[in-house]
């Protein structure tokens, strides 16, 4: 009996030794190898899955509801542990999270290939498009150019890129049923709302050849309105578009709104 016991102690220091070793690969062990990833985007209001034509409630007695929800994920970076970043070409690393084309989990999810095997850490990316990418001008956009007409992601070329689609109705104390459309983007050259974030991962997302490692990132669309700053559709917050005072603002606290959930490593 003591003799099973001490082989069977062995037998499991060399099953917990091995699968350390698996989750703690160095890069010299890693370099070479790629695997893909996928990032699930889940729309939320507050700690509840957000459904279309649900009514919420302002802070301040306003309610809304929503029928069409978009908007635009772009220059997705993953960092590992020692802030080395992975390399995404910039051409392909651009995506609508369309809450209508989601899955029955409410999940929008974006698989990126290829990616250099690595322990991440966090992940950075960026919403709507950036300058750099609006200033190659129409024929630099690639195929998204077309992606985003099609989706109503754009008032014209010259204006640019809607980064956010929320239209549905709002009540206040003063009108029941209104419309509201928030469509906010940058205007050209000349009013840049991009914005870019990095969130920390509550564990590694281990990228490995043949596997793939999914981050589950939430977004809070109470944060549109009752982010860093709390704002009110009798101020116009009903209409955003191309405003220079109020699309800075939804823009800032729709940035707010992304946390990471939780990270599976298959």
């Amino acid at each position: 009996m003591k003799l099973n016991h001490i082989f069977s102690t062995i037998a499991l220091t060399l099953i917990l030794i091995s699968c350390s070793t698996n989750d703690d690969s160095t890069g010299d062990q890693l370099e070479g190898q790629q695997g893909d990833i996928t990032i699930k985007f889940d729309n939320a209001v507050g700690s509840n899955d957000f459904l279309f034509n649900n009514t919420y409630s302002l802070s301040n007695g306003d309610t809304f509801q929503v029928q069409t929800l978009k908007y635009i994920i772009s220059n997705i970076v993953l960092l590992d542990e020692n802030g080395n970043e992975s390399t995404i070409p910039a051409i392909d690393n651009i995506f609508i999270v369309d809450e209508s084309q989601a899955n029955n989990a409410g999940e929008f999810n974006i698989t990126l290939n290829d990616i250099d095997a690595g322990n991440y850490t966090q992940i950075k990316f960026g919403i709507g498009v950036d300058q750099d990418r609006y200033t190659l001008g129409a024929a630099g956009q690639g195929n998204f150019l077309q992606q985003a007409d099609d989706a109503g992601m754009m008032w014209s070329w010259a204006t640019g890129y809607k980064f956010i689609r929320l239209d549905g109705t709002y009540t206040d104390s003063s009108a029941a049923d209104q419309a509201l459309n928030i469509h906010m983007g940058s205007v050209g050259t000349s009013l840049d709302n991009y914005r870019e974030i990095t969130l920390d991962l509550p564990n590694t997302s281990r990228v490995r050849e043949n596997s793939i490692a999914e981050i589950h990132v939430i977004a809070d669309i109470m944060k549109i309105f009752e982010g860093s700053t709390t704002v009110s559709f009798a101020d116009g917050y009903n209409q955003v578009h191309t405003n220079e005072v109020e699309t800075p603002i939804i823009a800032q606290n729709f940035s707010e709104s992304f946390s990471v959930h939780h990270v599976h490593n298959n």
